[in-house]
């Protein structure tokens, strides 16, 4: 297990290595020239060519990327050339590391933005994801114990209706009319869990629910489909021929086995919301990663594009390497090597 692990995370880090590089080619390596999308409307050629110089985008594409490594270990100066520094130290803006780059739209350090975005990110996609797994799974278990009887016929009717509502649609139903015209609920405002945690959640119960309901839908569906399918597998029946418990049986052998694809799914779709809760955080106004990306493709701001990308693909990577090794832990079949 533990070689295993190891392997992976160097897999992982040969595949952020790779996605980083990619990300580099896509944005910088365009004929677009990057320096002009530095200063939105107000660029003129002396702008221009500063923002040139501070963000060294006069360095081939492969050196470029080579420093955005380097700065993630050590921090980075922009701009970081010798002789620029010596003549104008005053200019020089220092990112701690891990830097993930400079902003000039917004002339903050992006290391600064993720680590005000992420917390807010982070908390609507750990509470959507609670509320959709015991949701979606348990309601999924009940529907395939139930199977052909009403109580399936509901909850997969339910389960079809909330998959095909957009979750911006549900977003937006449940601002308008839960806080704003029958006012059940105050309006969602992110606060931060250390100031005061029974606002912080209370701010969170829309968004989550909005994000959630989608999710839920999902998991309701594919858990019953494999309940269904484990429940009729061969060690099922020899379990209850052998007088086992009913409970057991669903519990310690129906289940156990179909929770597999069920936490494959659970863990890429988290990690993925880790990288921006996109579509809850701009109905709700939560300034999270998915708020900040929206606002970094409209100000054309690459720096802020590139270090979402990255923390995205940082997350998804984690999630799948978490969820190999609980495959070793929830179902003894696999076998880690």
């Amino acid at each position: 297990m533990f070689f295993y692990i190891v392997r992976r995370l160097i897999s992982v880090v040969v595949m952020l290595l790779v996605i980083s590089a990619t990300t580099f080619l896509i944005f910088f390596a365009s004929p677009i020239d990057p320096a002009s999308l530095t200063c939105g409307k107000s660029c003129t050629p002396a702008v221009i060519e500063g923002n040139r110089i501070k963000m060294g985008y006069n360095d081939p594409v492969p050196v470029q990327w080579l420093k955005f490594i380097q700065g993630l270990f050590v921090g980075r100066d922009y701009p970081d050339n010798p002789e620029v520094k010596a003549k104008t130290p005053q200019l020089v803006t220092h990112c701690d590391a891990p830097s993930l780059g400079y902003s000039t739209v917004k002339t903050k350090c992006v290391t600064d933005i993720v680590k005000e975005s992420l917390p807010i990110t982070a908390s609507i996609a750990i509470a959507a994801f609670i509320l959709w797994i015991v949701t979606g799974v348990l309601f999924g278990i009940i529907a395939a114990l139930n199977r052909g009887r009403w109580p399936d016929r509901f909850l997969v009717g339910l389960a079809l209706v909330g998959y095909s509502v957009p979750s911006f649609f549900i977003g937006v139903l449940l601002l308008t009319f839960v806080s704003i015209k029958w006012q059940l609920w105050p309006l969602p405002v992110y606060t931060p869990l250390t100031e005061n945690p029974a606002l912080w959640a209370q701010g969170l119960v829309l968004p989550a629910l909005a994000l959630a309901a989608v999710f839920a839908a999902s998991y309701v569906r594919l858990t019953r489909a494999y309940m269904l399918e484990t429940m009729s597998e061969d060690y099922i029946r020899t379990a209850r021929a052998k007088g086992v418990k009913e409970t057991t049986v669903i519990r310690r052998h129906g289940l156990r086995a179909a929770l597999t694809p069920i936490v494959t799914a659970a863990g890429l779709d988290l990690g993925g919301l880790l990288g921006g809760a996109i579509i809850s955080e701009q109905v709700f106004n939560f300034t999270g990663l998915g708020w900040q990306s929206i606002q970094a493709i409209q100000n054309s701001d690459l720096p802020i594009i590139v270090a979402v990308v990255v923390v995205a693909s940082f997350f998804i990577v984690i999630a799948n390497l978490v969820v190999d090794v609980l495959y070793g832990v929830i179902d003894p079949r696999v076998r880690l090597s």
